[in-house]
């Protein structure tokens, strides 16, 4: 015993007791391990019951996904019961019979006979242009078939068609009228209050006047006609119809103003006068002789 500590040799037996008695004494410690039939047996059961659970839950996953896979995959039909010796298409056969063969009801739309033969009322309202209303208007005019118009010449008529002249150029008597001049310059148009006037040559605006005297509201146009300064001068137009001011350069037909009936002027009209180097000639032979 005395090798196994390594001390030297006991004397006697006393002197290894005390050695004995001197040295600390080590206890060892018995570790008992548990054995099941230690444990509480409650723990014991509740541990068996989620084990058994969780089996259930993964048991139940498993059949809920193969009855949606199958629900999915096959059709209704594969699940009624077919009796045997029969095929797949007596199968079909009766299931067409079971439903009703009807065809369904196509819609149409009934139209009352006396709604189909009532015709619409409308308006009896026309287009008509100006040139077809003057020219429908005075058609039956006296004078307007003494001259046509060309809309395509360099010298026109100051209307795109004929209308009515009641006074031509020269000597005049107008019993009641003590403004009437008794020698008339120019020639009347009258084709209706409002009606456009037109140039009836290129030329350049001289002389603007509003409400000045016998002519009334009135415009002088400057042109050169075969090298002859050629005037021509349109009276008693419409109060604020005048389109053009002095120095302005004008086209054949380019809108001068509107008929009206202003200065010295017993209804409306177009007075219209030609001046050959500062003298009035008769507007009405010039033009039948220099229209084109």
């Amino acid at each position: 015993m005395s090798g196994d500590l390594g001390l030297p040799p006991a004397r006697s037996r006393r002197e290894l007791a005390e050695r004995r008695s001197s040295q600390p004494r080590k206890r060892a410690r018995r570790v008992r391990a548990l054995t099941p039939a230690a444990l509480p047996a409650a723990p014991l059961r509740r541990n068996a019951v989620r084990r058994v659970l969780r089996k259930l839950m993964t048991v139940g996953a498993m059949a809920g996904a193969a009855a949606l896979l199958v629900s999915t995959s096959l059709p209704a039909s594969a699940f009624l019961p077919v009796s045997s010796g029969s095929s797949a298409s007596a199968t079909t056969a009766s299931l067409s019979a079971a439903v009703p063969a009807e065809a369904p009801a196509v819609q149409n739309m009934r139209v009352d006979a006396a709604a189909a033969a009532a015709a619409p009322t409308r308006d009896a309202y026309t287009v008509v242009s100006l040139v077809q209303q003057i020219a429908t208007k005075y058609a039956a005019a006296a004078r307007s078939s003494a001259y046509t118009n060309d809309p395509n010449g360099t010298i026109q008529w100051p209307f795109p068609v004929p209308v009515p002249i009641t006074y031509g150029f020269g000597p005049r008597s107008v019993p009641g009228c003590g403004f009437c001049s008794t020698f008339h310059e120019g020639v009347d148009f009258t084709p209706g209050s409002g009606v456009a006037i037109q140039a009836i040559a290129d030329g350049v605006v001289s002389k603007v006047e509003f409400d000045h005297g016998g002519l009334g509201n009135n415009v002088t146009i400057d042109h050169n006609i075969n090298g002859q300064k050629v005037q021509s001068i349109y009276g008693h137009m419409l109060t604020g119809s005048v389109r053009v001011v002095v120095g302005q350069m004008v086209k054949v037909t380019d809108e001068v103003g509107q008929v009206g009936s202003t200065g010295a002027s017993t209804g409306a009209h177009l007075h219209l006068e030609i001046h050959l180097n500062n003298t009035p000639v008769d507007p009405f032979a010039w033009l039948k002789a220099n229209a084109n």
